[in-house]
């Protein structure tokens, strides 16, 4: 049995099978903790790994890529804290917090360990009752305490944490030939490269002779046939990897696209 339990700004995890959940849009700053289990992430370029005992700190506007894994006989548990937009403004407009720099920094850190981190996400275990709807008050003065320890902790995470700008605009070549294989929306991709969506459709046409779209897919389906036959790789564990929802659409796609089964190359 699998299960998360949500708020709108804290979520607990609980996994007793890999989970495999393709690719996300990390919209927000989120503040985590590896209560047990393996959380494997992957930006395309570099592969991150944090295990029990760990508090990471997943940054806003990222594309990742993850993988759930319990330890032997156990349960995969994760407590996570979200630090949206709003409540990073109005703590550093009352506290005096802005971002004097722009940190180019990896999508996940590893933040180290303190006591403080420890006795903070143990205050959110009894999460049964953070669950109830009257607790909206202590919901919010939760992530408050969350932003102040990280702080306080880690201090250089003040350039991260207030840098509230929203992305520019940049080379869309270079960042669709690198992100081709996230599964997400064009609205996703037009925003992160810093443009709005009409724009991004005509820049790409422009730039790449075809509809953004019909781009994607093709990419995907190139990478899948290379992966395929040069690497020995399954059907069944490439087609997440490149960029699809489900087997049975990519196995359509590819067979239309090259004239057979992706399990007959």
């Amino acid at each position: 049995m699998n299960e998360q339990k949500t708020t709108n700004q804290i979520t607990y995890s609980c996994y007793y099978d890999q989970v495999r959940e393709g690719e996300q849009f990390v919209p927000e700053h989120v503040f985590s903790y590896q209560l047990s289990g393996t959380l494997t992430m992957t930006d395309g370029e570099k592969q991150y790994i944090f295990r029990e005992g760990d508090f990471r700190l997943t940054k806003r506007n990222s594309l990742i890529k993850f993988t759930k894994q319990p330890p032997v006989n156990g349960e995969y548990k994760n407590i996570s804290v979200y630090l949206d937009q709003q409540t990073l403004r109005s703590f550093g407009t009352e506290y005096g917090y802005t971002s004097e720099k722009h940190l180019q920094t990896p999508p996940a850190i590893l933040l180290h360990s303190h006591p403080l981190l420890k006795n903070y996400m143990d205050s959110l275990q009894p999460y049964d009752d953070l669950m109830k709807g009257d607790n909206d008050v202590l919901l919010s003065l939760k992530v408050k305490e969350a932003i102040a320890i990280l702080l306080q902790t880690n201090p250089t995470l003040k350039d991260i944490l207030f840098d509230l700008t929203e992305p520019g605009k940049i080379d869309l070549q270079a960042f669709m030939n690198k992100n081709f294989h996230f599964n997400v929306s064009l609205d996703r991709f037009a925003y992160l490269t810093g443009r709005s969506l009409s724009t991004f459709k005509r820049d790409f046409e422009k730039e790449f002779n075809a509809a953004p779209g019909k781009w994607l897919q093709q990419k995907r389906l190139q990478e899948a046939y290379y992966r395929i036959k040069e690497k020995g790789v399954a059907p069944s564990d490439v087609y997440i990897d490149v960029g699809f929802e489900d087997l049975s659409h990519f196995s359509f796609a590819f067979k239309k696209m090259y004239g057979m089964a992706p399990s007959k190359i």
